[in-house]
């Protein structure tokens, strides 16, 4: 490759990533997960489109298919809340276990016994297309105000079903699951789960603490150690352990979301920007690698009885049963089968079976691309719809105020910079009503286009920026304070909010 050619490839490649930002907003409007837009311009700049791209290296889409889910998921976890995921965690956990292999046996024993695919086919793609996608999950749910245990679920489990997915579709592909039995792949699974999940909660647990006390020379620094210390988390597990590095990256991007750390929003904000380009480059690559011209009517047939038989009567029952020792109401059930929203992850599990050279292994990775095609159309947009009519939307939703630390370390201080959302009820409370710790200052507002220092009478707006200093002793307390009032107002100790984690 010469310095031209090298121009040519950045030129397009700026261009597409370019098409693909201002396509977002169209996907956000129109309530669809962006995938659909991306994998059509995969297809479009594909051997069979305009673009005339011949790719069909299905071992590095393999490969760069797991970097890609490996940054999403980090996102994933940087950005979910906590106190909505850890109360109905174990259902999370249930649904990614056994949901998924109930799902798989449906689908198998469709396949098999009802389109006449042998077995080993039949249970591939019973597994590619178990599990939920985290992209496409936190991209369309977090748009749609449904109740905050509902969303914890979901996201759970899109977070951790890729791990004994991953494992299933690997042994299958390989013949390993005939030659060493159902009881070993199961004990395999549980290992890899919580070996993992602990190996992650470890990495998570140190890196807050070395974050926290290791001062960087600058702001960008962060985003870049913390995102570090994500790829550590995931290939440390599945290389020095053999376990899930999925799961494991997953759970320490949990540790780290929920901790207070220096320049938390500007991290936040980095890998959001870096989990969009994961995406972007993940489906137009899968659209690259999938042949439109060789996908005929009966691979359509076969992806809609599939699609039927793992949306309505294996995510059902998987669901279902699932959900017995947790008493879910019937509504929230529903909603929770039919927001179990497929996307990159059964299109990349579906690259192993092609790196293996299984048999009827491209056939497999076009039904599940139709597959994808089909039912992200189907099930994204009906979502708000769906969850209006099951009458599971949180209308009394918490908003919670967004607070970011920078570190003053010549002077033993924090300074904190606050945003005011439109629904939170800081908006309308005097600076003295907040009741801050001892030597905290609210030393600066921003409104608008103009900035002043405040008094003790001034009172806060929607939108308004905050940069408060702390001393660093108080800093917790003093976020704990403001998410409290942002949570209950001026009286929020009287009504027990301690802005603390809520279950």
């Amino acid at each position: 490759m010469d310095v031209a050619e090298l121009d040519r490839i950045l030129l397009a490649g700026a261009a597409v990533l370019l098409v693909a930002i201002v396509a977002i907003r169209l996907t956000g409007r129109l309530g669809l997960p962006s995938l659909l837009i991306y994998l059509l311009m995969g297809l479009l700049l594909g051997e069979s489109g305009p673009g005339g791209i011949h790719f069909d290296d299905a071992q590095l889409a393999h490969a760069l298919g797991f970097a890609a889910l490996v940054v999403i998921l980090t996102e994933g976890g940087l950005t979910t809340r906590w106190n909505e995921v850890r109360p109905v965690m174990p259902l999370g956990v249930v649904l990614a276990t056994v949901g998924v292999a109930v799902s798989v046996g449906v689908v198998a024993c469709v396949a098999h016994y009802f389109l006449g695919l042998d077995w080993q086919t039949a249970v591939l793609l019973g597994a590619v297309t178990s599990p939920t996608d985290a992209a496409a999950v936190f991209s369309v749910l977090r748009r749609v105000p449904i109740r905050p245990r509902l969303r914890g679920a979901l996201e759970a489990e899109s977070g951790l079903n890729d791990a004994p997915t991953v494992l299933l579709v690997t042994l299958v592909s390989t013949g390993e699951v005939g030659e060493k039995g159902l009881l070993h792949f199961s004990g395999l699974v549980v290992y890899e789960l919580v070996v993992g999940a602990l190996f992650g909660f470890v990495i998570g647990w140190i890196s807050v603490g070395l974050i926290r006390r290791i001062a960087l020379g600058s702001a960008g620094l962060y985003p870049l150690a913390i995102l570090s210390l994500a790829f550590i988390s995931y290939a440390g597990g599945a290389v020095l352990l053999h376990v899930s590095g999925f799961a494991a990256v997953y759970v320490t991007s949990l540790v780290l979301g929920r901790a207070e750390l220096p320049h938390r929003m500007a991290t936040r904000s980095f890998v959001d920007g870096i989990a969009w380009l994961a995406q972007i480059g993940l489906f137009v690559m899968l659209g690259l690698l999938a042949s439109p011209g060789r996908i005929g009517w009966n691979d359509v047939v076969i992806a809609l009885v599939i699609g039927i038989a793992v949306t309505v009567v294996g995510r059902f029952a998987a669901v279902a049963l699932s959900a017995l020792p947790f008493r879910l109401p019937w509504n929230e059930q529903a909603f929770i089968s039919w927001a179990g929203l497929r996307g990159a992850v059964p299109i990349v599990l579906a690259t192993i079976p092609l790196a293996e050279g299984v048999p009827h292994a491209d056939r497999i990775f076009d039904v599940v691309f139709v597959l994808v095609l089909l039912f992200t159309l189907l099930q994204g947009p009906s979502l708000p719809w769906l969850a209006g009519r099951l009458k599971v939307l949180d209308e009394n939703a918490a908003y919670e105020v967004d607070i970011d630390v920078a570190p003053l370390e010549s002077l033993g201080a924090d300074m904190l910079q606050v945003h005011v959302p439109s629904e939170s009820r800081l908006a309308g409370v005097e600076i003295g009503e907040l009741r801050l710790p001892g030597g905290v200052s609210v030393s600066l507002v921003i409104r608008g286009d103009r900035a002043f220092v405040p008094d003790l009478r001034t009172v806060l707006r929607a939108g308004d920026s905050l940069l408060v200093v702390a001393p660093s002793p108080v800093r917790d307390q003093t976020v704990r304070r403001l998410r409290a009032v942002s949570r209950a107002g001026r009286l929020a100790g009287w009504f027990g909010e301690r802005g603390r984690d809520q279950q």
